[in-house]
């Protein structure tokens, strides 16, 4: 070796036990220390890596990053930092021997830093860190707060959108339409004598009730922007933008027809069949006519009181 690494036994004794991947190039790019972390983890033992060109080791590297960053520590004295966020799996290293047996590589940040010992030669060196469990964790954190956010926007009884997610919907949805001139429709529904039916079945019974109208009628929606929500109590509300009023006025016939379908006894109903039936009341918006959201919601809950006052079971549209 050269007299600056005359130090070297020590040197690698430190490295060593140093729970990070460290190894150490000259300006050719040659290996002059590498650690046992690097052993562990590639499975390449340093004796078999001294004064080796780094990119005979890993020539995958060649055109990379990596490579990049190593040539501007040697030449231009300037350090790099490799993300884990862009440059993930780089270096074929594994956390264990499972690990490399199905050849998953451990996630990585690679520090790359000029080294200058007081001569005209110059090192650079490269440090590893194993990221793989505060990446892991950093994936945790996320399902659980998209799990969380997306439990705050849905009715804990049926699993459909709630109050809140409508609120937020209509809101968007409507200030959508007035800048684009589409059209928006907004069904407000809700099941015919429900406080009767609770009364003659039960609470409980009730609560089914509710799930299977919920369960039967979320299935119609089929764009994504499309939202069926509970409004409230038995009342529940459907959001459709780019949706004129005959076509909403069809959809509103064919889920009064589904509920129908469902064939659910309702003896304490005024209907003549005595099964649970819906009443829609059906509001639409166009580029000539776009309000406020709370325009919208009105016109749709005048529009269900009429086709309740019209004897339930039907659809009404302003």
């Amino acid at each position: 070796m050269t007299s600056s690494v005359e130090s070297l036994p020590l040197l690698q004794g430190v490295i060593d036990c140093i729970d990070v991947g460290t190894l150490v190039l000259d300006t050719k790019e040659r290996v002059v220390l590498w650690n046992r972390w690097m052993d562990r983890h590639s499975g390449v033992l340093g004796t078999e890596t001294l004064e080796r060109s780094f990119f005979d080791l890993f020539p995958e590297q060649r055109g990379k990053r990596l490579e990049a960053a190593i040539g501007q520590a040697l030449r231009s004295n300037l350090p790099s930092l490799l993300s884990q966020t862009l440059n993930r799996w780089p270096l074929p290293l594994y956390v264990s021997k499972s690990a490399a047996e199905k050849g998953e590589r451990m996630q990585q940040q690679i520090t790359v830093t000029p080294l200058n010992l007081g001569n005209s030669e110059r090192y650079c060196l490269i440090q590893v860190s194993d990221v793989t469990a505060a990446v892991q964790r950093e994936n945790l954190l996320r399902e659980q707060a998209v799990a969380l956010r997306s439990q705050t926007l849905l009715d804990d009884l049926t699993g459909v959108a709630n109050r809140r997610h409508f609120d937020m919907a209509i809101d968007r949805e409507t200030r959508r339409a007035r800048r684009v001139g589409t059209p928006l429709s907004l069904m407000m529904l809700d099941i015919d004598y429900f406080k009767a039916y609770n009364d003659h079945y039960g609470h409980q019974q009730g609560d089914a009730c509710l799930e299977a109208v919920a369960s039967a009628l979320s299935t119609m929606q089929q764009r994504p922007a499309d939202l069926f929500a509970r409004y409230g109590g038995e009342e529940f509300a459907v959001v459709l933008p780019d949706t004129p009023a005959d076509a909403a006025v069809m959809m509103a016939n064919a889920m009064c027809r589904k509920v129908r379908d469902l064939r659910i006894p309702h003896q304490a109903s005024r209907t003549d069949e005595r099964i649970v039936t819906i009443s829609i009341g059906v509001a639409s918006s166009d580029s000539s006519n776009a309000g406020e959201v709370y325009d919208l919601i009105n016109a749709a809950d005048r529009a269900l009181y009429q086709a309740k006052a019209c004897g339930r079971n039907r659809v009404h549209s302003i």
